[in-house]
């Protein structure tokens, strides 16, 4: 009778694969959606989806989707080591926190979308980028004995 051992790394490895996942598409979601936003501003209500134009909504989803990047971030670096992901993290998360709390959705809309859409953007892409490095087979460093 055949025995499967199961790594505990394996639910981990595919919990935070899923977490990068969302990440990403809840950033590329948040990018599409400040991008289109100046269009169907005056839509938004008609459709009950009013909220989605809230300041207070877009800044508590900022700081969500801030605290997962970063979080994946760092568990993807304490594996892979590859500080690329930080390369795209950074001025992703600038730009969305510049975007969403400096620009004034009503007043400065163009600076607004532009920056929430870059940070978005980028954002989404260090989480597909951790993913891909999560993915590959890990080496080991170590000084092996002669």
């Amino acid at each position: 009778m055949p025995t499967h051992t199961h790594s505990p790394i394996q639910p981990v490895a595919a919990l935070t694969g899923a977490a990068d996942r969302l990440g990403a598409a809840a950033s590329l979601l948040c990018a599409l959606h400040c991008a289109a936003l100046p269009f169907v501003l005056a839509l938004l209500p008609a459709l009950g989806l009013g909220f989605l134009a809230n300041h207070g909504f877009e800044r508590a989803f900022i700081a969500c989707a801030s605290a997962l990047a970063v979080t994946m971030a760092v568990y993807g670096y304490r594996r892979h080591r590859a500080a690329r992901v930080f390369a795209l993290l950074v001025p992703g998360l600038l730009m969305l926190w510049i975007g969403g709390f400096a620009f004034d959705l009503g007043h400065a809309t163009l600076w607004h979308s532009l920056f929430v859409v870059a940070g978005g953007t980028c954002v989404a892409l260090a989480h597909v980028v951790n993913l891909r490095l999560a993915r590959e087979p890990q080496v080991c460093d170590c000084v092996t004995p002669a």
